[in-house]
């Protein structure tokens, strides 16, 4: 245990070095994950202000909290491992990181986490901004607060172990924009990213129950607006728990069968 301490640390001081220095980039990257929530939460505000104020139960300043907090989780939850994985497959770096004595994953677990923690209070501060523009309205309850945070610990490792293993496809093929685009489509939808999942038709809300995209980033943003009964937050926190026990599994299997197949192909 102290040795990954001291890993992590040791990874969390690189990253942040490099991101200081990239300044610019980190700049873009936070800009790209504020805009695509944005234009959903005024398109939405459009819809409801031209239909009388509502669109299903969510209302105008319902749709603007729901948004703004759909900004953070999805912020807390993204991970950019799925187009990492080709580059470094095709390029050999990978290889290097199979030489240190320490699982890959752990380096892009510190990574990610290190990002965020760099980029977090720039993303609170948008979201402070857009509240004060659209005057977002929250039903918040201490108990679905409380286990919020919980839930987006949950959603981060569901997604994190996810998209991992859907990203060892490199090892079986060395282009996987395809994959990325059709898994990016079905997250965009059944996630709640697009509109909330109850405004969708109830094959799709059966659909979302059953996949994990939900509970990556609906389930978390539902729960901190308060708009989950008790019942319904311990079935989410089953779905999570059942979900990152099938992934972890997938991440083990997909990850022992990639290194019997795996070759490095150079530029």
């Amino acid at each position: 245990m102290k040795d990954f301490l001291q890993l992590y640390l040791q990874q969390f001081k690189t990253t942040f070095a490099t991101m200081v220095q990239y300044r610019a980039s980190l700049a873009i990257w936070i800009g790209g994950q504020v805009l695509e929530p944005l234009i959903y939460l005024v398109v939405w505000s459009v819809v409801s202000g031209a239909r009388g104020g509502a669109v299903g139960d969510y209302t105008t300043a319902e749709f603007a909290a729901y948004f703004i907090v759909l900004m953070l989780v999805n912020h807390l939850t993204y991970t950019w491992i799925m187009y990492e994985y080709e580059y470094r497959v095709r390029h050999g770096s990978l290889s290097f990181a199979l030489l240190r004595p320490v699982h890959p994953i752990h380096s892009d677990i510190a990574d990610n986490a290190s990002s965020k923690i760099l980029s977090f209070p720039w993303m609170l501060l948008t979201a402070l901004v857009l509240a004060l523009l659209f005057h977002p309205v929250f039903s918040v309850t201490p108990w679905a607060l409380a286990a919020a945070l919980p839930a987006l610990a949950l959603a981060y490792l569901l997604r994190f172990l996810l998209e991992w293993t859907l990203a060892l496809a490199a090892f079986w093929t060395t282009r996987v924009s395809a994959f990325n685009q059709m898994y990016f489509v079905a997250m965009l939808f059944l996630s709640g990213q697009i509109a909330p999942l109850s405004l969708f038709p109830p094959w799709v809300q059966s659909m979302a129950a059953v996949l994990p995209f939900r509970w990556m980033i609906g389930f978390p943003v539902e729960l901190m607006l308060g708009r989950l009964t008790p019942a319904q937050m311990w079935t989410g926190f089953v779905a999570q728990v059942l979900w990152v026990a099938l992934a972890l599994g997938l991440v083990r299997r997909v990850w022992r069968a990639g290194m019997r197949v795996y070759s490095a192909v150079g530029a």
